[in-house]
């Protein structure tokens, strides 16, 4: 994941899935691949001991890992528009861009700001396989797995996410653009997961959408790369319609959230929004070398 030495390639792999409109395609390099039977036992694992003691002890040494992290990357985060999250918001789902591993930290920012400790991260399955810290992380972060297998979805995922939101009224980040692109700075079309969910919990959905400003600050070996910073823009607060279905509403949802998103790109940006691959869409990339 993200390793220095394969981010050329994956800047390719970007280029090639944006020109050709499949924008939730993985372009990283070597990241596990599972089977169908793989990804149930992770999920089988997940659901069967995450209310265990040891579970939550390791979730507590991930979560204080993760939050030293927030405070390292976000030290010079600022957060636009925080006055529009209305006081007493209970659970709520948050959407953002998704273009690192570590962007979540920015996320998790804003939840503490809210007043809010825990941050619940959706992370696809295939992140669990991980080994190493980043493994430990993706693991127990607060993470809830999602996959494709339409029973744990409907059933064991769900219950989850009601726990979380409806019950328990905490936050739960869900990225609509599905895989991560590296520091892609381009709003993806959404997938409609977040919404649906929003829709068929009657939660509301934080928009957000992270600007990265290159700081001219080299680091790597390479040479291809300057550090970034980060800006956070909170949206809107958007809400389902009472007198709508849940279609009706996860495809309205779906696209007012890209809408906002699309709209704060072009103004930060300062360009208008178009998939035509240009370099300067890697946030930090030194092309020239």
């Amino acid at each position: 994941m993200i390793l220095e030495e394969t981010r050329l390639q994956v800047i390719d792999n970007i280029k090639t899935a944006a020109e050709s409109g499949e924008f939730h395609k993985k372009v990283e390099v070597n990241d596990p691949v599972l089977s169908r039977e793989e990804s149930k036992i992770i999920t089988d694992s997940f659901t069967e001991n995450r209310l265990k003691i040891g579970f939550k002890l390791k979730s507590l040494i991930a979560c204080a890992i993760a939050d030293i992290a927030m405070w390292v990357i976000n030290k010079d985060t600022k957060i636009i528009g925080f006055e529009k999250i209305p006081k007493n918001l209970g659970g709520v789902i948050v959407t953002s861009n998704h273009f690192s591993p570590f962007e979540n930290t920015i996320i998790r920012h804003l939840n503490r700001k809210m007043g809010r400790r825990k941050l619940n991260i959706i992370c696809q399955d295939s992140n669990f396989a991980m080994s190493g810290p980043v493994g430990f992380l993706m693991n127990y972060a607060n993470t809830i797995p999602i996959t494709a297998e339409p029973r744990y979805l409907a059933r064991d995922f769900l219950s989850i996410l009601k726990e979380k939101l409806v019950i328990k009224g905490e936050s739960v980040l869900l990225y609509p653009e599905q895989e991560m692109w590296f520091n892609y700075r381009k709003p993806r079309p959404p997938k409609g997961g977040a919404y649906f969910y929003a829709a068929k919990l009657n939660v509301p959905i934080i928009s957000c959408f992270v600007e990265m400003i290159d700081t001219g600050i080299q680091y790597g070996k390479t040479g291809h790369f300057n550090k970034v910073r980060f800006k956070l823009y909170i949206l809107d607060v958007l809400y389902s319609d009472k007198d709508k279905t849940t279609k009706e509403n996860t495809e309205e949802l779906a696209a007012a959230d890209y809408k906002l998103k699309k709209e704060c790109y072009e103004r930060v940006y300062g360009k208008k929004l178009n998939y035509n691959f240009d370099p300067s869409d890697i946030a930090g990339y030194r092309y020239d070398k």
